[in-house]
């Protein structure tokens, strides 16, 4: 439900939801709903789409994968740790994959290097630029692991910084501790006397300072290990990812065309009894 936690929330809620500083609301004093882009995971699942299975206590079906009308791992990306293995999958542009999408579709020979033309790199819920050239971008999405850089948005503003976006993750609170710690050590001379001297400073060398010293630049590890068709987990790159989900898109799409096509027939079937009864009706009355 977190704006600034996922790219895209699943969670449309109301009340105090917890922000950048971890102050969210006891569960009694919030409510919530699914927002629109729930639907890009649920919206097909009455279509015969997808497989339902026992829940754990078989007192309930759900079902085994979502119909998922985009690659939701790419969408919002994944953290976690599990038996002797991590994922890292970085959050993406939803019109960037959209794009990437229908360029294999169209062109299934297409390239890692040409699907790079069109998804620049994650797409981090915050504004915060991401700094890392994009040949290590592409390097990181060859081979599905590497490191992302983010730095912190800033401008000058009558004498003063006003740093507007933070990297993905990103206490205000601590950077501020971070920066007073650096001042009372006298680690930030340049700052004791802001007030006075702000004239004098060399803002982009303060800054760098800072964003060498501070969470203003942050990494984030990426290690793109997802479960596949396979039903294992792998380490996979960008191509490889959004041609399997293509591949189970197009199950997914023909398992609901066949689904609507059996209501059809079935459909069909009682109508031609209909036709039958009508063109009998003096029979049927007696």
């Amino acid at each position: 439900a977190q704006p600034f936690s996922y790219r895209y929330p699943l969670v449309d809620g109301q009340g105090n939801w917890g922000s950048l500083e971890d102050d969210a609301a006891a569960y009694r004093y919030t409510e919530a709903r699914l927002t629109k882009f729930s639907s890009i995971l649920l919206s097909e699942i009455d279509q015969g789409t997808v497989d339902f299975k026992p829940n754990f206590d078989g007192s309930k079906i759900e079902p085994v994968t979502f119909p998922s009308r985009l690659p939701h791992i790419l969408l919002n990306g994944s953290t976690g740790i599990a038996v002797g293995m991590a994922t890292d999958i970085p959050p993406h542009n939803i019109n960037e994959l959209a794009n990437a999408c229908m360029m294999l579709l169209d062109n299934p020979n297409a390239t890692l290097t040409d699907i790079l033309s069109v998804v620049q790199g994650p797409d981090y819920p915050t504004l915060a630029e991401i700094i890392t050239p994009k040949s290590e971008i592409a390097k990181i999405y060859e081979q599905g692991r590497g490191s992302i850089k983010a730095g912190a948005v800033w401008q000058k503003e009558d004498g003063k910084i006003v740093i507007n976006a933070l990297p993905y993750q990103t206490s205000p609170s601590k950077i501020i501790e971070q920066i007073a710690a650096q001042m009372k050590n006298k680690k930030l001379p340049m700052v004791d006397d802001v007030r006075d001297e702000s004239n004098r400073i060399d803002f982009d060398a303060l800054m760098d300072h800072l964003f060498a010293t501070t969470e203003l630049e942050k990494s984030f590890r990426i290690n793109m290990n997802m479960i596949g068709l396979d039903g294992k987990p792998a380490v996979k790159n960008l191509h490889t990812i959004l041609t399997e989900w293509l591949s189970f898109r197009r199950t997914t799409v023909t398992r609901r065309l066949n689904y609507r096509l059996d209501k059809i027939l079935d459909r069909l079937h009682i109508i031609e009894g209909l036709i039958i009864a009508f063109l009998s009706i003096n029979e049927v009355i007696e």
